[in-house]
């Protein structure tokens, strides 16, 4: 299995009265996904609280920082023992049929309108066979639509907007394929980490958005965006969008730097280094659901 290090800083300038942060930088632990060690930093003298949600595994770092320079640094090393399955024995989910907590991600969502999208999914997608070669389909067509180019988007872009304008950062792919996933019946979710192998050409190492969906028993990993390694993400949260699932939410007045970040493949605990590459079979690093 391969085994990840990383680090994270985040820099920020607050002003009067002080700033309240929802961070979601922490590794996630799941079935598949297992923190060996982590470390955090906080340079103000504060307590802050760390709360795990039940079912998405999601670690939210909640604290009340003071006026002025704040830095946060967290680092871990993760083993990833992905669930692999062969795709073709992967079928779609009748939603009769879908766990309950897994209902609300067939539903439209402030930046993924399925309900918009509708007739444009099932006319490029209602024709294929329901399974994972169907979601394949749906990445496919995405990553040849939109062109990935930094800056090209804000917080309020939307997938409709990217299917118009036809670019957009990693966020931006992965909101348009969610929509089209759901416009179809098909659950999909919104994912942040860090990832391994994405090209450097694309700038520092950042954090990275892609696509969960569900199919079978569980939740599968898809990159619409094309410039990544998928067995070399590193989870840290999920939710319906990005809404849900931002590295940093802040209530308050704030000026922020850009993420430092560092990523590296290291030996596991066979002394094995195992360097995350493509592979012909879908991963999963979340656990089976027991069926409803």
């Amino acid at each position: 299995m391969p085994r990840l290090k990383f680090s994270i800083e985040l820099s920020y300038d607050i002003d009067i009265p002080g700033c309240d942060f929802i961070f979601s930088i922490h590794a996630a632990q799941t079935q598949h996904q297992t923190v060996v060690s982590e470390l955090l930093d906080i340079s103000q003298n504060l307590p802050f609280n760390l709360y795990t949600d039940p079912v998405t595994h999601t670690r939210f770092l909640r604290l009340k920082a003071l006026p002025g320079p704040l830095l946060v640094r967290y680092g871990a090393t993760v083993d990833i023992d992905h669930h692999c399955a062969p795709p073709e024995q992967l079928n779609e989910v009748s939603v009769a049929n879908l766990p309950g907590a897994v209902l609300p991600y067939v539903y439209p969502s402030r930046y993924c309108q399925s309900d918009r999208l509708h007739r444009l999914a099932v006319k490029e997608f209602g024709h294929l066979w329901h399974g994972y070669a169907r979601v394949q389909a749906i990445r496919d067509w995405v990553m040849n639509r939109v062109t990935f180019r930094a800056n090209s988007s804000t917080g309020t872009t939307t997938a409709v907007d990217t299917l118009v304008e036809e670019v957009g950062v990693c966020r931006d792919f992965a909101h348009l394929m969610i929509a089209l996933c759901r416009a179809v019946n098909i659950p999909a979710r919104f994912a942040t980490g860090i990832d391994y192998g994405a090209d450097p050409a694309l700038g520092p190492t950042d954090f990275h958005a892609y696509v969960e969906v569900y199919l079978g028993d569980r939740w599968y990993i898809f990159d619409p965006s094309g410039v990544a390694i998928p067995m070399g993400f590193v989870r840290f949260g999920t939710g319906r969008d990005a809404a849900d699932a931002a590295f940093a939410t802040i209530f308050g007045g704030v000026r922020g730097a850009a993420p430092v970040m560092h990523i590296e493949a290291i030996p596991n605990a066979s002394g094995v280094l195992v360097v995350p590459q493509h592979v012909p079979y879908a991963l999963s690093t979340d656990g089976q659901f027991e069926p409803t």
